[in-house]
């Protein structure tokens, strides 16, 4: 593994890592079409510069309590090994942290479930525990759907308040605030 670097994320408190080399670019929330017929952790489709993504809910993926989004909601822009982009919702971004071989661990077996269906392993930074994700694991083939102009041209618009809302601006450099 050698020495990997990780953007650090949190979702409902716990930092979660996703190796760099996966993601694109880190944005505010953006503007989600509503897919009919798809999980509920599948927000839906949105237009990023002229190329249209599946944006999953990170909370909703993992069964967590869903709040309003905020200030600190990001959305996390990943290729995944087939070279489809996905947009990941999470709670917030907190940094990039390089990670050795010797602070990785494997999930240990009493999360078995976790660890066979979102999770690569744990990785101690200092004094905090980072979950490192499985981005293949987290998103399957059969979750991404096909994008066809009638189907774009149906889609919804929705949000908490009947708008999926905020801009498209970059979160900044490097992914931080």
């Amino acid at each position: 593994m050698g020495v990997k670097q990780y953007v650090v994320f949190v979702i409902n408190g716990d930092e979660f890592g996703l190796e760099i080399e996966k993601v694109s670019i880190i944005e505010r929330v953006l503007e989600v079409f509503k897919i009919p017929n798809t999980p509920d952790y599948i927000e839906g489709l949105a237009n990023l510069r002229g190329k249209v993504h599946t944006i999953f809910n990170l909370r909703k993926r993992f069964h967590l309590p869903c709040p309003e989004f905020t200030e600190e909601t990001r959305v996390i822009i990943a290729k995944t090994s087939d070279d489809s982009v996905v947009g990941l919702i999470v709670d917030g971004v907190r940094e990039i942290v390089k990670i050795e071989d010797d602070q990785y661990e494997p999930v240990p077996a009493a999360l078995a479930s976790v660890r066979d269906r979102f999770l690569t392993g744990t990785a101690k930074v200092g004094d905090r525990l980072i979950l490192l994700l499985d981005l293949e694991k987290v998103i399957t083939e059969g979750d991404i759907p096909p994008v066809k102009p009638e189907k774009k041209a149906s889609a919804k618009k929705t949000t908490k308040s009947g708008k999926q809302a905020v801009s498209a601006d970059k979160a900044g450099s490097g992914g931080q605030n």
